[in-house]
């Protein structure tokens, strides 16, 4: 694993999302009330820029395409897409998959990621 600072832990806000580059990869970096979490920065439905996403209920990221919510602790998938209506046809053919997620470190203030 490698371990690569992606930004001040200052610059994040509790309850926001960073967008981030690491070793080649695009990340989002959540600040939560329980700490930082790190993601891969695209819906795995149909790849949307989930940086446009939002959070809800302070631990959920839905992507602004089509309403796909994910758990950013754990990249789990809360609601698969289900906008707008009949967005589910397609979801015969892109079944539910978690986002990727990273360990995240603090250290002297920075905020590192840790890739594979």
């Amino acid at each position: 694993m490698a371990k690569h600072r992606v930004s001040k832990a200052a610059e994040i806000s509790v309850g926001e999302m960073k967008a981030c580059k690491a070793g080649g990869a695009s990340l989002l970096v959540f600040h939560l009330d329980d700490g930082f979490y790190a993601t891969q920065s695209t819906c795995t439905h149909v790849f949307a820029p989930l940086n446009r996403g939002k959070l809800v209920d302070g631990y959920k990221l839905q992507c602004p395409l089509h309403r796909a919510q994910f758990d950013v602790r754990t990249g789990e998938v809360v609601q698969w897409a289900n906008f707008p209506p009949g967005i589910q046809l397609l979801n015969v053919v892109r079944s539910e998959k978690a986002l990727a997620t990273y360990p995240v470190s603090e250290e002297d203030g920075e905020l590192f990621v840790e890739l594979s």
